[in-house]
């Protein structure tokens, strides 16, 4: 088929499945795959100066985020999760990343609710625009613009983006170059997901669930090396066609809720994990922060690491097993990633190295997961099998490297994915 009958097959398509609801919350789950999320956050200062706590008023974000899988059809998910009042989007934009803030102009597609370029997304709620016919490869950068004329209020965010975010004032939704945008920012805004169609329904994509350390931290800024994206990058190269989602938040714990850090694991796996169209997989890497931060109480100078609770190895598992259940009724998969070593970080005591070696004999021993991925063991200095190896170690003795991370997608086996 010539190039000019597959766009009009693909905008007959799109607009096909617009007519039947499938832009809506009500679309069938296996007629989208999600390709890329983050989860949402509360306002907040968090590690790094943002915009979440001011908001916007007449001004244009643009994030730039790359996809899983590709497909003939976009659409994009915006979260309002934690707005107290309706966010009022005036425009907004897809199209294909050029360079920094600039974009490929050809592929310039406007985003619509139920055709109109202006929406709404109520307190409390995720919106998902219509589809456009815009075919994205497999770990290709697309970027969205946002056009926000009104005040929002504060912001539902994601603290932790390791990519740059834009910021213009006045309305630049449609603007091919770069030059308006003189802000910038490290955070994501509103953006919760980046969804595809028009390939072969399949239940096969991978959610890593966690927190800072599959969030990415201490990986390079803009340089996609967070150890989901290597992973994805090694199922590319196989030729495997499937997507690795990002819903890890930096500070969040299995057990404890924290205004700065996120909702609980076990609270908001099923908005993260459960609800994301097409998953077949989880990898769960959580327990870090639960047992580290009961060390904090009474030495921290960050409050924002507050409530100190003391989390046992016990309480841990337990969250395991909750998110296994909810996991396992819904059909996914289950795979248990050991919790990584932390020794010469601020979460290192022997209280809290006795729990991390419980719960990991659990992860390893009890066989509640379907799979185990043993990070632990993948990152130990040989030398000293409670520290992560120099090579691994961004430099905090806590968080991986670029290395590391590679070390981390190494250590998966694709094979034990659905």
């Amino acid at each position: 088929m010539s190039s000019r009958p597959r766009r009009l097959a693909t905008i007959a398509l799109a607009v096909l499945i617009s007519l039947a609801g499938f832009s809506t919350a009500h679309a069938s789950p296996r007629a989208w795959s999600a390709s890329w999320t983050a989860s949402p956050q509360r306002p907040s200062a968090s590690f790094a100066p943002n915009w979440s706590e001011q908001g916007f008023a007449d001004q244009t974000i643009r994030q730039v985020v790359r996809v899983g899988a590709g497909g003939e059809l976009t659409r994009v998910r915006l979260s309002n999760a934690y707005g107290s009042t309706p966010l009022k989007v005036a425009g907004a934009t897809v199209a294909r990343t050029a360079d920094g803030a600039a974009i490929r102009r050809e592929s310039l597609r406007h985003l619509t609710v139920k055709g109109a370029r202006a929406f709404t997304v109520a307190p409390g709620r995720e919106l998902a625009t219509d589809p456009v016919p815009l075919r994205l490869a497999s770990l290709e950068s697309v970027t969205i613009t946002l056009y926000l004329a009104g005040s929002t209020g504060p912001a539902t965010f994601h603290a932790q983006a390791l990519a740059t975010t834009y910021r213009a004032a006045g309305d630049h939704r449609s603007d091919a170059g770069g030059a308006a945008f003189t802000q910038t920012s490290s955070s994501w805004y509103y953006l919760s997901g980046v969804d595809v169609a028009g390939g072969p329904a399949r239940r096969d994509g991978v959610v890593a669930f966690g927190d800072s350390i599959t969030d990415g931290a201490g990986s390079s800024a803009d340089a996609n090396n967070r150890y989901p994206d290597q992973l994805a990058e090694r199922l590319a190269a196989a030729g495997r066609r499937q997507a690795v989602l990002n819903q890890g938040i930096a500070g969040n714990r299995l057990t404890v809720d924290s205004a700065w850090f996120g909702d609980r694991a076990v609270d908001r796996f099923r908005r993260d994990v459960l609800g994301q169209p097409s998953v077949g997989t989880v990898i769960i890497l959580m327990g870090t922060n639960d047992i580290g931060i009961s060390e904090l109480a009474g030495a921290s100078p960050y409050p924002i690491f507050a409530p100190y609770p003391d989390v046992s190895a016990a309480q841990v598992i337990a969250g395991h097993r909750e998110l296994i259940r909810a996991a396992r009724a819904n059909g996914l998969r289950v795979i248990g990633a050991t919790l990584t070593p932390v020794k010469g970080s601020a979460y290192y005591t022997p209280r809290s190295e006795a729990k991390r070696d419980a719960i990991n004999a659990w992860i390893r021993t009890s066989g509640a997961y379907d799979a185990v991925v043993d990070l632990d063991r993948a990152l130990a200095f040989p030398d000293d099998p409670d520290r992560l190896a120099p090579p691994y170690d961004s430099g905090d003795h806590l968080h991986p490297s670029d290395a590391g991370y590679q070390a981390m997608a190494a250590a998966v086996d694709p094979n034990t994915f659905r």
